[in-house]
């Protein structure tokens, strides 16, 4: 058995906050992320995007970046949904969201876009 090791995250240091499984990863080339949507579209989940500013990554609640993209099965269009999103929120971390509506939950969430820490 490996080793745990301890990530030095911490509330008062937002630079070090991590913010799920795949926030232990380098961040996601474009490459990923459309792996990750092909994902989310193939098991009909509907993608959405959220965002928000890095000190509060923390909270609940993530402002919703338009609506969510009910029925959408075009690959790039949720690319440049996601793209738009960051552009408009530079400073903000982006998250890509698939909901099963079947289980009604979430069925993938992971930041696809880092805001910029201090």
């Amino acid at each position: 058995m490996s080793e745990m090791r301890d990530y030095k995250s911490r509330l008062s240091d937002p630079a070090s906050r991590k913010f799920g499984t795949f926030s232990y990863l380098p961040a996601m080339t474009p490459e990923r992320i459309r792996k990750q949507v092909e994902f989310i579209v193939a098991r009909g989940w509907t993608p959405a995007l959220e965002h928000t500013e890095p000190e509060h990554l923390m909270d609940d609640y993530w402002y919703m970046w338009k609506l969510p993209l009910f029925g959408e099965t075009d690959v790039n269009r949720v690319l440049e949904e996601a793209d738009a999103c960051h552009k408009a929120n530079p400073n903000n971390h982006v998250r890509l969201v698939g909901y099963d509506k079947l289980k009604q939950t979430q069925g993938a969430a992971m930041v696809v876009f880092r805001g910029k820490t201090v």
